[in-house]
């Protein structure tokens, strides 16, 4: 016999993602700015949506923390996009405090270089 919640549909579980990014030069090609709450860029050729929710364990150069984000995919980059990008998605941070204190975190460690014109993997 089952039971109704067995048989109900649910929301799909969020994917887990691990990401290590070692050099800052990575950290700024993935880096997304661009949203007020921070996000990141993950390659990756899994097929995901926008709206989609990602946990990401997030390691950062120099850094022996591993920071966890509960995000959303806001960007998607497709296989074979213009430009040589990776495909991958872009992941907007939630606007909670820990995610705040993330995006102050990278902003500190990429510094001057933030402000660049270098290419990214997202704009």
């Amino acid at each position: 016999m089952t039971t109704p919640a067995a048989t109900s549909p649910t929301a799909p579980r969020p994917s887990v993602i691990q990401l290590a990014i070692k050099e800052k030069g990575a950290l700024y090609a993935a880096y997304i700015p661009l949203f007020a709450e921070g996000g990141i860029f993950i390659p990756t050729a899994r097929e995901y949506r926008l709206g989609d929710d990602v946990y990401v364990l997030l390691s950062l150069p120099d850094d022996p923390q591993r920071y966890p984000v509960a995000g959303k995919v806001a960007w998607i980059t497709p296989p074979q996009a213009a430009g040589n990008r990776s495909p991958g998605i872009g992941i907007r941070f939630p606007g909670d405090e820990k995610s705040h204190q993330l995006k102050a975190r990278i902003e500190e460690i990429l510094g001057a270089s933030l402000g660049s014109d270098r290419p990214t993997q997202t704009l």
